[in-house]
């Protein structure tokens, strides 16, 4: 990452890829979270409901702890790993993360104050989580930092060039011999039950979720990447999906 402050350009493995907005010493709420999202992460009054266990149950069709039992598998290891989560989805997955026997050390960031709040409150106080205000598309990580980042249902939230430097940014912290995980809507199959659904709701709440459910993650990987796909996962009728990269 380029530490200039009077440029938006980022650096990814040695060639700049410019981007539009702040440097990532200046995090500042996108655009895109305060219109859309609003509602769902950065209003306090609404966390007393969507931020338990039986609401993310629902919003994910009762699927939402096996995908996070997916998450913990992906990052299963003999040797100790440092691991960067980006985005808290409430924070309810994080503290069972940082209790996996192989994880040493946790970074959790997210661009949404009141999303961290909520995260620390989970955590014990001698927890190996360290908390920071970041923007996913402008992490302030050097290259090569991490044994493995995850991103869990974000990229469904962001605007495709979002999700391009999203992906890009975690590429570029992560190890080579590492992974970078990503559990997210797919399109699902024709005869998956609520395949007629989800898109009237998606065009309510989700805006960005149909046209990344049928976007093949290797179509967002930056040109200038040389990740490999090494394995990829189907649940529910094909509705989620897992896709882990190696940089």
């Amino acid at each position: 990452m380029s530490n200039s402050s009077d440029r938006a350009t980022t650096l990814w493995r040695g060639q700049e890829v410019p981007w539009p907005g702040p440097p990532a010493d200046h995090v500042v709420l996108p655009d895109y979270l305060e219109r859309h999202y609003a509602w769902a992460y950065l209003d306090p009054r609404n966390a007393s409901v969507f931020d338990t266990h039986a609401f993310l149950e629902l919003l994910l069709f009762g699927h939402y702890r096996r995908l996070g039992n997916a998450a913990l598998r992906a990052f299963d290891s003999p040797t100790s790993q440092q691991l960067l989560q980006v985005g808290c989805a409430y924070g309810n997955l994080t503290p069972r993360l940082a209790k996996q026997p192989s994880v040493s050390k946790l970074d959790v960031v997210d661009v949404a104050p009141l999303q961290l709040d909520l995260l620390r409150r989970k955590l014990p106080t001698d927890s190996a989580v360290t908390l920071k205000r970041q923007d996913a598309t402008r992490l302030a990580y050097p290259d090569d930092h991490f044994d493995g980042v995850l991103l869990f249902f974000l990229l469904h939230e962001l605007p495709v060039e979002a999700q391009r430097r999203a992906l890009a940014e975690a590429l570029r912290v992560c190890r080579p011999d590492g992974n970078v995980v990503v559990i997210d809507y797919h399109r699902p199959h024709p005869l998956q039950p609520l395949r007629w659904l989800l898109p009237w709701v998606f065009s309510r709440l989700e805006p960005f979720a149909l046209k990344f459910w049928s976007t093949p993650i290797a179509d967002l990987l930056p040109h200038a990447s040389s990740a490999q796909i090494t394995a990829t996962r189907y649940w529910f009728g094909s509705l989620y999906r897992q896709v882990t990269l190696t940089p």
